[in-house]
């Protein structure tokens, strides 16, 4: 026999209150006081009731929910991006319905996004990469719902919560300049990433303040892989001073690379990453990156977003989030590498005279 469903009259009963009393507290109302509000919830969690979702939507009320349209969680940003929106919607009673589109282009995006109001959320985030039209036409589609936009132009015409490309693709070039390096490779992201091509244009544009060209551009997918297969491109002899990658999983590849052929990082070249993720500070050594802070993203995405929902309107356009420049063991001025690969060389020799000292004497 099919058990039955704890009901709001249950949790009413049990808690002493009206039904009206806990539509209020599942509503958010300000109208019920703190010791009644705690006094619903400890019979809601007492009776382990669970709001009737689907209900909600066919009754035509808010739902509480945010929808997440992104690419794919197996990469480490847009992953960690969606945990730090996951723990900011819950911090304001918010569930979080997520979408992914499975393949780069509009029609997958436009498919997670149709997923996403078929849920019939109340508002969208969406971190998929998108052109201006693009993004407009999403925009259209999810009709008045507010949307904010997390990977577009600067100068796309919605509302979007991003970080500035132009400031952190500086703070990486300014960073190795000042090292001394001239020699500077790049490892973008994919030609389909808006947030990929924003940074490339941002490094070639300030290299060229700089008088610079770059050592040589290749094109990766955000995978540890393609930073690998990168870098395996340049080796044995085509090795520059310094590595500018568009994020730090591809930068993880390309660290393998180098280690698998003896190279020395930073002695022999400096790598500077983007992001900054969870695991970038265990790398070896740890990685010299450009931060973006993943948890203040999702803070002020969904702040904004809840904001424009709670007024019933779309959310106000933003100035870009700042990067910062992360300093780690990744990256040393070309004569300070240079020193410590001749110091290097010299223990190495040292340490083979010494064998070959030990071998020649023999015990009496």
């Amino acid at each position: 026999m099919t058990p039955r469903s704890v009901t709001l009259e249950d949790v009413a009963k049990l808690a002493g209150v009206s039904y009206q009393t806990v539509s209020r507290v599942l509503n958010h109302s300000a109208q019920v006081s703190a010791a009644t509000r705690e006094k619903v919830s400890a019979a809601m969690l007492q009776l382990n009731y669970v709001p009737n979702r689907v209900a909600q939507q066919l009754a035509g009320k808010a739902t509480r929910s945010i929808g997440l349209a992104t690419t794919d969680l197996m990469l480490q940003a847009p992953a960690q991006i969606a945990s730090a929106i996951q723990h900011r919607a819950a911090a304001l009673g918010y569930q979080l319905v997520i979408a992914m589109a499975d393949l780069p282009g509009f029609p997958s995006a436009q498919a997670a996004v149709n997923d996403l109001l078929a849920q019939r959320v109340d508002g969208l985030l969406l971190n998929l990469p998108l052109q201006n039209d693009e993004a407009q036409a999403l925009d259209k589609l999810s009709a008045q719902l507010p949307c904010l936009f997390m990977d577009v132009a600067s100068d796309a015409d919605v509302s979007h919560c991003q970080f500035s490309a132009s400031q952190g693709a500086r703070q990486g070039v300014e960073h190795l300049y000042a090292l001394g390096h001239r020699q500077i490779a790049l490892i973008n992201g994919p030609l389909s990433s808006v947030s990929a091509m924003q940074r490339f244009q941002a490094w070639q544009s300030v290299l060229a303040e700089y008088q610079l060209t770059p050592h040589s551009v290749h094109q990766g997918d955000w995978s540890a892989q393609s930073g690998y297969q990168a870098v395996r491109s340049l080796l044995p002899d085509n090795l520059p001073g310094a590595l500018l990658v568009a994020n730090d999983q591809m930068a993880l590849g390309a660290m393998r690379a180098l280690h698998q052929h003896g190279i020395r990082i930073p002695q022999q070249i400096s790598i500077v990453g983007y992001d900054d993720t969870a695991e970038s500070a265990w790398y070896q050594p740890p990685l010299t990156t450009i931060r973006q802070d993943i948890r203040l993203l999702g803070q002020q995405s969904v702040d904004r977003l809840v904001a424009a929902i709670q007024r019933q309107q779309q959310a106000e356009p933003l100035t870009s989030l700042a990067t910062e420049l992360v300093v780690r063991e990744t990256t040393a001025s070309v004569n300070q590498g240079a020193d410590m690969a001749e110091v290097a060389r010299q223990l190495t020799a040292l340490a083979q005279q010494l064998r070959g000292l030990k071998n020649s004497i023999t015990p009496e």
